[in-house]
């Protein structure tokens, strides 16, 4: 069985960033991209809040800039997704897509988090067909048309936006009477013409025939009225759930899901298995912030390996 010192599960900011320590340390990691290489930032517009980047960059760039300067340092970076693991034990054992088994001397856990749903039956009946979760990866579909977009905060601010450069009009469909977004992004989703806020708003179905997504019934969750709007596409930008799931038998997490790491540092309950980013991270789940904890644990694993 093949056996390495440093397995980095995940390639978002963190996973890269934990990838680029590691190799400079000689822990010669291999990272396992998972189900969507980059990490959820391939899924968004250009970047103007990470370092280095005056000009701004696009998730996508971005992330294939992080993976090529691992790589540069020695990092394997490989296609597969982690099905099952036993950390009861060191060498700790993962098995890969379901088939192939590997030994880690440390694991760093850098799986993210994918998108919330309303949980209407509509939504499965229509996804890929009108609904999405990504507003980046299938915006360009609904040019010059109507669309919606569910959520308060930064992230539904943010596809709002975007999807107004492209289409026709957005309803933003809010449940509360204030957005949760930061003063920045609010003042641009107020500021933007063809933008509508739906205050006090929750979607009741979603509408559609055989070709797809044709409206939305919205009931105000104040007055009890009901209306129904016309639109093309309907986005979900409603928060996050932590990717966590198949280490929850030996990594301890909180009633959500995150992984709980101990103190400043990045370190599990599990001694040598480490976590880092969007999994861990219920508060900030920004880039640079996912970037540092990955810097964090690849210095805590070498420590780890120094140590044992």
């Amino acid at each position: 069985m093949e056996r390495v010192k440093c397995l980095i599960i995940g390639s978002g900011p963190a996973g890269y960033t934990a990838a680029i320590y590691a190799s400079r340390a000689n822990l010669n990691p291999v990272v396992y991209e998972g189900i969507q290489p980059g990490g959820q930032l391939t899924t968004t517009t250009e970047i103007d809040n990470f370092p280095g980047y005056p000009q701004g960059i696009t998730g996508t760039e971005m992330m294939e800039d992080l993976k090529k300067q691992a790589e540069r340092f020695g990092t394997e970076v490989r296609y597969g997704a982690v099905t099952k693991v036993d950390f009861s034990n060191r060498p700790f054992v993962l098995e890969i897509d379901g088939s192939k088994n590997i030994e880690a001397e440390t694991v760093i856990i850098a799986t993210g988090a994918t998108a919330k749903y309303l949980g209407l039956p509509s939504e499965e009946k229509f996804r890929g067909q009108g609904v999405s979760a990504c507003a980046t990866c299938d915006g360009f579909f609904y040019r010059k048309k109507d669309v919606a977009v569910v959520g308060g905060g930064d992230t539904a601010c943010e596809e709002a936006t975007y999807l107004a450069g492209l289409c026709n009009k957005v309803y933003m469909i809010v449940r509360r009477d204030v957005l949760r977004a930061s003063k920045a992004m609010q003042e641009r989703v107020l500021n933007t013409p063809n933008i509508e806020v739906l205050w006090n708003t929750n979607t009741k179905e979603i509408l559609g025939d055989e070709f797809g997504v044709t409206g939305a019934a919205l009931v105000n969750n104040k007055t009890g009225e009901e209306r129904e709007i016309k639109i093309h596409g309907f986005f979900l930008a409603i928060g996050h759930h932590p990717n966590s799931e198949v280490f929850k038998e030996f990594v301890q997490t909180n009633q959500e899901g995150y992984i709980i790491t101990e103190g400043k540092s990045q370190k599990t309950n599990v001694p040598g298995v480490f976590a880092a980013g969007d999994v861990q991270d219920p508060t900030y789940r920004q880039a640079i912030a996912a970037a540092g904890s990955g810097c964090r644990a690849a210095m805590d694993a070498e420590k780890f390996l120094q140590e044992n």
